[in-house]
C-alpha cells in the first residue's frame, strides 16, 4: 500500500513515518527507503512484558506478550501479503519482500500470534487474503506453510 493525499504525517522516524487517515484515524508505518528482502530494518526490544495477549503486544513465549521499543513499530499493520517480519529470537524487523519509499510496512499478525486478543476480519485486499485473521492456532498448516513464522511459533505447531 502507498501512502496518499488523505494521510497526515504524525512522526518521522529515520526509515520510517506515522501517517494517519484523515477520515478514520488510523495509523500506519510507511518507509522512507528502500529495502531489499533480507535487509534488517531495524532492531527493536520489549518495552514491555505481559503474560496475556493484546491488540498492542506480540507474543514471544507461552506467557510472554511485548510491546515494542521503538514503540512506532506498533504501526506495522496486518497483511496476507506482508513485506517485513517480527524476528522474535534475533529482534529483528526483516525484510521480506522488496520495499520502495512511500510504502507501508506490514507484517503477517498469525506469524507471531498463537492466540489473538482481538481476531478481525481482514481487509487488506490481496489476492492471498485469508479472511478471518486469527492466532496461528486456529489456522489450517497449508496456510501457515507459505509465510514466515516465528521459531515460537512453528514450535508450537
Amino acid at each position: 500500500m502507498v501512502a496518499t493525499a488523505t494521510q497526515l504525517t504524525i512522526s518521522q522516524h529515520g526509515f520510517a513515518e506515522v501517517l494517519q487517515e484523515t477520515e478514520t484515524g488510523s495509523r500506519f508505518l510507511y518507509s522512507t527507503q528502500s529495502f531489499a528482502s533480507g535487509d534488517i530494518i531495524c532492531r527493536f526490544s520489549a518495552a514491555a512484558v505481559f503474560d496475556k495477549p493484546s491488540y498492542l503486544t506480540v507474543q514471544t513465549g507461552d506467557d510472554t506478550h511485548i510491546t515494542l521499543n521503538p514503540s512506532f513499530l506498533q504501526y506495522v499493520n496486518h497483511s496476507c501479503q506482508p513485506n517485513a517480519f517480527f524476528d522474535t529470537t534475533a529482534m529483528q524487523l526483516v525484510c521480506i519482500a522488496h520495499i520502495e519509499p512511500g510504502e507501508q510496512f506490514t507484517f503477517f499478525y498469525p506469524s507471531t500470534e498463537w492466540e489473538m486478543a482481538q481476531p478481525f476480519e481482514c481487509q487488506c485486499g490481496t489476492p492471498s487474503c485469508i479472511g478471518q485473521i486469527t492466532g496461528a492456532s486456529q489456522i489450517d498448516t497449508e496456510i501457515l506453510s507459505r509465510y514466515r513464522l516465528t521459531e515460537y511459533i512453528v514450535a508450537k505447531l
